[in-house]
């Protein structure tokens, strides 16, 4: 007990209660763990995602089975899978992976490469983008696929004319996006960093650039995406290898489970190349910012 001279250092009366146990310290006090609620979350996402697929792929498997869908044109998910197997086993759908990646990633990262520093530039330049804009206007509202013709004349059935409509389809998500970001920067950041004595170098490099960083992004994942469609139509037409030419050629044999096996692996490819794609933009976002 303590009075307002100091602590009572007399006896207690007896049969008045004594002072309770005290209680633990913090670090001694027994914690929750966390590690099975963390599993539970991320188990719970994990189903959430995945749901939908496992009932889409029970719905494909059951319908044909049960006579819902015809099962001439609409095989089992299992035969499809089976098909898919002995084609990776055989050597020819890695082959036709391999051309397809070549074709895509080639005039996508031309489209990258060319793209982002010309959409900076008509972004900050009023001049270049008068100059620019109705060409840019004209060439951007023609579909690549449109083009696949002149460019087939132009360039013949090789390599050249698949990765020239492919850097085609690329340029305009990227360019769009780019433009539109570089004109959409705060004009306080630009007013706060000019006040700063910056100049148009680190200007760039501190203000502008980071402002962009997120909508330049989102084109080049809406470029990887068209990278890859537009490829498979191209393939259809006079190639020897591919994924679009796996999808014809089996159509055309009627090796529906194989034309199958390869619309998944277009499938497949593409959300792959998405989740590499938000990660670098995470990995270069963070580093940025």
């Amino acid at each position: 007990m303590t009075t307002a001279l100091g602590p009572d250092t007399r006896p207690a009366p007896p049969g008045a209660p004594g002072p309770g146990p005290a209680p633990p310290p913090v670090a001694d006090r027994p914690r929750e763990s966390t590690l099975p609620r963390r599993l539970a979350a991320a188990a719970r996402a994990a189903l959430t995602r995945t749901a939908a697929l496992a009932l889409l792929l029970a719905l494909w498997e059951t319908a044909p089975r049960l006579g819902l869908a015809d099962r001439v044109f609409l095989p089992p998910f299992s035969e499809v899978a089976t098909a898919w197997w002995e084609l990776l086993r055989d050597g020819r759908l890695w082959d036709d992976v391999r051309a397809s990646l070549f074709r895509s990633l080639t005039g996508f990262s031309l489209a990258v490469v060319v793209t982002v520093p010309l959409g900076l530039l008509i972004g900050r330049y009023r001049p270049v983008a008068a100059f620019l804009g109705p060409l840019l206007e004209v060439f951007r509202n023609t579909a690549a696929l449109a083009l696949l013709p002149v460019f087939v004349l132009l360039l013949g059935i090789g390599e050249t004319s698949k990765v020239t409509i492919v850097l085609y389809a690329c340029v305009w998500p990227v360019l769009l996006n780019t433009i539109g970001a570089v004109r959409t920067v705060d004009p306080t950041l630009l007013k706060l960093g000019r006040s700063m004595n910056l100049p148009p170098v680190r200007l760039f490099q501190r203000v502008i650039l980071p402002a962009c960083l997120p909508a330049v992004f989102t084109g080049v994942r809406l470029a990887g995406a068209s990278a890859i469609l537009v490829l498979i139509a191209a393939e259809m037409v006079g190639a020897k290898a591919g994924l679009g030419f796996l999808i014809n050629n089996s159509q055309l044999n009627f090796a529906i489970p194989q034309m199958y096996a390869a619309i998944l692996t277009v499938s497949a490819l593409g959300v792959g190349f998405n989740q590499a794609l938000v990660a670098v933009e995470r990995r270069v976002t963070r580093r940025t910012v």
